[in-house]
């Protein structure tokens, strides 16, 4: 009796691994059957209209469940995928990078989980007197384009973990970090409290897509 397209996908997934497998056949086996549409087309219609795999997984619900065939329950079972993939890069990421030497370190950290976010997050990544991180926390969650965020709330995570230093990081949901008036002026007064605090602002990084920006590196942190 010959396999439906799914059953053989499967199995091939299970003899050879999924490694060997493209997007479009790891989506087909997340869709799975149930429907009374191929799976494999409706992973085709996904790649065919969002591009590629990163669009899909930062689509909204609204935006799946227009495609016939996949319904509530299958754009959350897709979303969750996803999800479950970033978390993993993040876990991963964490376990590895201990200590900030560098811009790139804390952009190689958070830029998976902060480049797709639609609101603006403000974090704190708490150091050592050794840039060991102590822990990161988030402190503030804003609008599309802008959070409301103040020094106390900075700087209480920082005294409640008794932290040496600090890097502020947040994100721009346009994709473009360029420094704003607002955040360079953000950035000036926080490093002013944390002299008079004695707690170092180490830097303040912006990430917008995949790129990101330094203050320290644009002269705006000097301390």
């Amino acid at each position: 009796m010959e396999q439906s397209p799914i059953i053989a996908l499967r199995n091939r997934g299970c003899l050879r691994g999924l490694n060997g497998l493209g997007d479009v056949e790891l989506l087909t086996l997340v869709i799975g059957s149930g429907n009374q549409r191929s799976a494999g087309l409706i992973a085709q219609e996904l790649m065919d209209r969002f591009g590629d795999i990163a669009e899909i997984g930062a689509a909204d619900i609204t935006e799946l469940v227009v495609f016939e065939g996949i319904g509530r329950a299958g754009a959350l079972r897709l979303l969750a995928s996803f999800e479950l993939g970033r978390r993993c890069v993040i876990s991963v990421r964490e376990r590895e990078i201990t200590k900030v030497s560098s811009p790139e370190d804390v952009a190689c950290l958070l830029t998976p989980e902060m480049k797709g976010l639609d609101r603006e997050h403000f974090k704190a990544i708490l150091l050592t007197t050794k840039n060991g991180i102590l822990k990161i926390v988030t402190v503030a969650v804003g609008s599309l384009n802008a959070a409301l965020v103040h020094p106390r709330e900075i700087f209480k995570a920082a005294v409640l973990a008794s932290a040496a230093g600090i890097i502020i990081v947040h994100n721009h949901p346009t994709g473009n970090p360029e420094p704003s008036r607002e955040d360079m002026d953000l950035t000036v007064r926080f490093a002013r409290c944390g002299e008079l605090m004695g707690i170092e602002l180490v830097d303040h990084i912006i990430i917008g897509g995949d790129r990101f920006v330094s203050m320290r590196e644009r002269g705006l942190v000097t301390v």
